[in-house]
């Protein structure tokens, strides 16, 4: 006899305390084929013109809505509680060692 599978049933997720760390990013540049999403999150600093890739997530076009819908739905949660996040309009978080004004 076949066991029913409990459409409950947890998923356990283990966090180890390398990727717990965490990884930061301050650009993010998104590619996709017709079969994948690929995020790559870039770590950039102030007057170095070379950036790292430091992690590159692959998704089914699937995964990458549900992450679309889940980022949507987490921000409209912050501003609700935090206030407006300012968009700084494409712009690139700092300047890459040029120059920003003349005297």
């Amino acid at each position: 006899m076949q066991e029913k599978t409990n459409p409950q049933q947890q998923l356990n997720i283990e966090l180890t305390d390398d990727i717990g760390e965490g990884i930061y990013s301050n650009l993010a540049i998104i590619t996709h084929s017709p079969s994948e999403f690929i995020i790559d999150f870039v770590k950039m600093m102030p007057g170095i013109p070379k950036a790292k890739v430091k992690s590159r997530i692959i998704l089914t076009p699937q995964h990458a809505k549900r992450l679309y819908k889940a980022l949507k739905d987490n921000i409209g949660k912050y501003e609700a509680m935090h206030g407006e996040i300012k968009d700084a309009g494409g712009e690139m978080p700092f300047n890459l060692g040029t120059p920003t004004a003349q005297a």
